[in-house]
Parts: structure tokens; C-alpha cells; sequence
């Protein structure tokens, strides 16, 4: 009788507690399965590697100089010599190329140099970054929201057309976001249960070696970690500084034993890029430039989910959003601005955007397939179509290197904006080149570089530079733009036309829509 008696009680407060306590434990241990399942990791890692070598593959355009610039040729000159202005001030470090250099150099070894494998591999190795970076995106989403809201966040990470774009490039931009996707797992967000303080601050170290401005992008979420932390100095003495010190001091010693000075690059690049101002050089933009174009450019048709899912997670995650917009408001005070500058903010953006498109219900699979279809033809059209002539040119130009052994060997020009193209990494070869100067001003009474002195006067400059036809290059490379003001000239030294290759379909100032590569006769 007792026993029926005490299963009969209601009310019993305690019996309450038990129950919702044995059901919150289910549910926790059913999402702890989901993770832990071997069978789901498998097919998120085969799908991200096989999404991103694709992504790799369908990338075959240009964006920024700097692609190359900074990266690939900096790395050829390492291993078989050439280099750019940036590297002779001591503004850039030489962490990044290494990297590159390092896999030049044992292609050498082995003899397997070839400029298919100088030109695929490193965006190959950026590709399998990048799916890396995918994979451990998910998963952390997986612990912080439900599977559901998962896999919207992570359906609106793989959309984004601009990470389609950049991700597999050879910029330091995109590896400064691999890097902060990585970092992000090991934050302490809330709900996080992955979170390591030594691995997210050696990843952002890391990306500010790679690319000092990251600094701007992680200071508030330092700032918030700090703020979190009860034992602040065990936080500053135990993480901070010594991670913080190991990144400057390797990074100190690569760049000393390579500029073979004591070089300070960090130092360097805010003493020239903000105090002398040489970003300017590059052109500037109005303050509110990332506000009306620049953010809503990369966001694309993000941008609605983006606004929407702030309103819906601004108290779990305010200190993403924070950082989104303390990026775009000190980016906006640099008079040089540029799209791919504020890309790192985009892992913090994602998340807003899958929680706003896991809350539609009814309308989220047409706001999917809307999503979809507009990014996946701005990526196919930028990734395939937009700026890809100053690429396909080397590719033209690189079978020059089969008749540099003739009688004439082959001496090539570029008569356009400089750093327009790749140079030797895209040629690897010991052809004679040569491109129109740029260096910006560095403080020198009436100052005007090489490429604003040809296009002020092309027709002067040729016949200054080439008195004499003995000195003339067997090769011009130019864009269509340019080609009725040098007419005369290229006509008066039998140079032909022997090739014309698409660039763009929007052509601006001194960028035509089609590159001609003429030949001296």
C-alpha cells in the first residue's frame, strides 16, 4: 500500500526537477552524439575538400595585384630571385611567402618546378586551408545551436559568393579568414564548450603576422575575453604576452634574416600605411564607402538575413556583432579602402545570417534557393569571366620561353598600370621583362612614378626610353585603351598585333576590356 500510495502523490516538486532534469540531459547527450558521430565528420570533411577544390579549379581570374604580389613572386624571388618595392622599405613580412618558398623549393629539389605546379599548388594548399576551416565552422555552429540552425548557417557560409571568391586565392586577406574561422572556434563564445585560450590566440597571432591589421578585426573580442576572464593577470602573463612575444620575435627574426637588417615590419607598415600615409597612393574613397558599397557588395544577398538575424541573437552574440561593426567603423576612418579588407568579418556575419534563415520556416527554402541562385552567378561570373585577360596573357606569354634560346630572344613590356599581371611565377623562366614603375612616394620633391609619367605622354616616353631601334623589346602587352594613342609608334617599328585576349566586360580609365600582345617584325 505504500508503494502505491507514494507513486499516487502529485505535486511533488522535486518529482518535477527530476523529470525536466532527465530530459534536458537526453537532449544534451543526443547533440553530444551528433557531434562525436564519426560517420557525419566523415562526410562533412569529404564534402568540404571536394567543394573547395572545385572552388579552387573555377577561380581562374584576377583580383588585386597583391595576389601575387605579395605572395608568389615575393616566394619565386626567394627561390629564383625577383622582387617589388614593398620589399625593399620593409613593410611586408616574409612569414607568408616562406611558406610559399618553402614548397618552391623542394619542387626544385625534386625537379618538379614546373610553372603548372608554382601556379596551382600554392592555391591548392589555400583550398585545403580553406576546407579545414569549413569543416571546424560546423562543427562549432553544431555546439552552439541546434542541428537545424547548423545547417542553415552553414548552407549561407558555403553561398557566399565572396568567399567563393577570395578563399582559394593566394592573398594574405584570405588566409587572415581561415585563420579567424579557426580562431572562432576556440573562442569563448557563449555556449562554447570547445573554447581554448592558447589555440584561438596562436591562431590570431598568427593571422597579425601574416596581415597586422587582423589586430583591428580581434581587438574587441580580446577585449571581451579579458573582460570575461576573473584572473586578468594570469590572463596577460600566462596567454597574452607570451604568445603575443613568441609571434613578433619569429616573426622579427624571418624578416631580419631576409631583409638582412634589423627590420621591424610591423612597426614599418603603420609608420608608412598610417602616419605617411602611402595607402592613399592607391586612391581613396569616401568615409562611408564600406556603409553603402563595400559591405553590402560582399554580403550580397546576405544582407537582408544578416540585418534580421541580428535583431533575432544581438544578446547571445552581441560581441560578434561588436566586432563587425567596429571593423567597417575604423576601416572607414583609412582613406584607402578595398573589399577584400573587411572579408574577415564575414565568419561573424554567418552566423546572424543562419539564424535568420533557420527562423523563416515556410519562406526559408525559397529564401535558400534565392540565396543560391544569386550568389552562385556572381561567383561563377567573377570566378570565370571578370578580370581573367590579365592572367590568360602569362599563359601566352610563357611560351616565349621556348624560343629564348634564339637568335633574338625574347624582351617583353608591359605598357599598362603596373602590377597589372603575375611576372616570373607565372612565367618561370630567365626571359627578359619588364613592367612600368609604381613605387609610391616616399617623400621626394616633385614626385611622379614611371606609370603616370608614360600615360601623361605615351608616345614622348617611348621615344625617350627607345632612342634607338637596337634597343626596341621584341614584345609589347597593353590594353586595348592605349592602343590608338601609340598607333604611330607601333607602326613606325613593325610591331604586329598577334594576339587579342578578353579581359572584362567593364572597362575603366586605363583598364580596357581586351589585352593585345603585339610582336616586333
Amino acid at each position: 500500500m505504500e508503494n502505491i500510495r507514494s507513486r499516487l502523490k502529485f505535486g511533488n516538486k522535486g518529482d518535477d526537477v527530476k523529470l525536466r532534469k532527465r530530459k534536458s540531459q537526453l537532449y544534451s547527450k543526443e547533440r553530444e552524439s551528433a557531434l562525436n558521430d564519426g560517420g557525419l565528420r566523415v562526410r562533412v570533411v569529404v564534402f568540404c575538400l571536394v567543394f573547395r577544390l572545385i572552388n579552387c579549379v573555377l577561380v581562374q581570374t584576377s583580383f588585386v595585384p597583391d595576389e601575387y604580389w605579395q605572395a608568389l613572386e615575393v616566394s619565386h624571388r626567394m627561390v629564383f630571385e625577383y622582387q617589388t618595392w614593398e620589399w625593399t622599405e620593409g613593410i611586408r613580412g616574409y612569414s607568408y611567402p616562406l611558406f610559399f618558398a618553402f614548397i618552391f623549393k623542394i619542387l626544385h629539389f625534386l625537379s618538379y618546378d614546373s610553372v603548372f605546379l608554382l601556379i596551382w599548388l600554392p592555391r591548392i594548399i589555400q583550398a585545403l586551408l580553406a576546407a579545414f576551416a569549413d569543416v571546424k565552422f560546423f562543427f562549432l555552429i553544431r555546439t552552439l545551436q541546434s542541428p537545424d540552425v547548423a545547417n542553415w548557417t552553414f548552407f549561407c557560409h558555403l553561398c557566399s559568393w565572396f568567399s567563393w571568391y577570395c578563399c582559394t586565392r593566394t592573398l594574405t586577406n584570405s588566409l587572415e579568414t581561415t585563420l579567424t574561422y579557426l580562431a572562432l572556434c576556440y573562442f569563448p563564445l557563449p555556449g562554447s564548450k570547445q573554447h581554448s585560450s592558447n589555440k584561438y590566440l596562436t591562431l590570431v597571432a598568427l593571422a597579425v603576422v601574416c596581415r597586422p591589421t587582423a589586430l583591428i578585426v580581434w581587438f574587441p573580442l580580446l577585449m571581451y575575453h579579458f573582460c570575461q576572464e576573473e584572473n586578468k593577470l594570469r590572463i596577460i602573463t600566462h596567454n597574452y604576452l607570451p604568445i603575443g612575444v613568441v609571434a613578433v620575435v619569429m616573426s622579427t627574426l624571418i624578416d631580419c634574416i631576409f631583409y638582412e637588417k634589423l627590420t621591424l615590419v610591423q612597426l614599418n607598415f603603420l609608420k608608412f600605411n598610417i602616419f605617411h600615409g602611402v595607402a592613399d597612393f592607391y586612391g581613396s574613397h569616401p568615409w562611408h564607402w564600406y556603409l553603402t558599397q563595400g559591405f553590402p557588395v560582399i554580403m550580397s544577398t546576405h544582407l537582408p538575413l544578416f540585418l534580421h538575424g541580428c535583431t533575432l541573437a544581438f544578446k547571445k552574440y552581441k560581441v560578434l556583432l561588436a566586432a563587425v561593426v567596429w571593423t567597417i567603423i575604423v576601416y572607414s576612418f583609412l582613406p584607402h579602402k578595398e573589399f577584400r579588407f573587411i572579408y574577415p568579418v564575414l565568419p561573424f556575419c554567418m552566423v546572424f545570417c543562419g539564424i535568420s534563415l533557420a527562423s523563416l520556416k515556410e519562406w526559408r527554402r525559397a529564401a535558400a534557393f534565392v540565396l543560391l541562385l544569386s550568389n552562385l552567378t556572381a561567383a561563377l561570373y567573377t570566378g570565370l569571366v571578370h578580370q581573367r585577360g590579365t592572367l590568360d596573357v602569362m599563359s601566352h606569354i610563357q611560351t616565349l620561353c621556348d624560343t629564348s634560346s634564339s637568335s633574338t630572344p625574347p624582351d617583353v613590356l608591359f605598357l599598362m598600370p603596373c602590377h597589372s599581371t603575375p611576372f616570373y611565377s607565372h612565367v618561370h623562366c630567365p626571359m627578359k621583362m619588364r613592367f612600368l614603375e609604381c613605387p609610391p612616394d616616399l617623400g621626394e620633391e616633385a614626385y611622379v612614378d614611371e606609370a603616370d609619367s608614360f600615360y601623361d605622354d605615351p608616345l614622348l616616353w617611348l621615344r625617350k626610353s627607345f632612342p634607338y631601334k637596337s634597343s626596341l623589346p621584341t614584345h609589347l602587352v597593353l590594353f586595348d585603351v592605349l592602343e590608338t594613342e601609340i598607333s604611330v609608334f607601333l607602326k613606325g617599328n613593325n610591331f604586329v598585333r598577334t594576339a587579342e585576349i578578353f579581359h572584362t566586360h567593364f572597362p575603366e580609365g586605363r583598364v580596357g576590356g581586351s589585352i593585345f600582345i603585339y610582336e616586333r617584325h
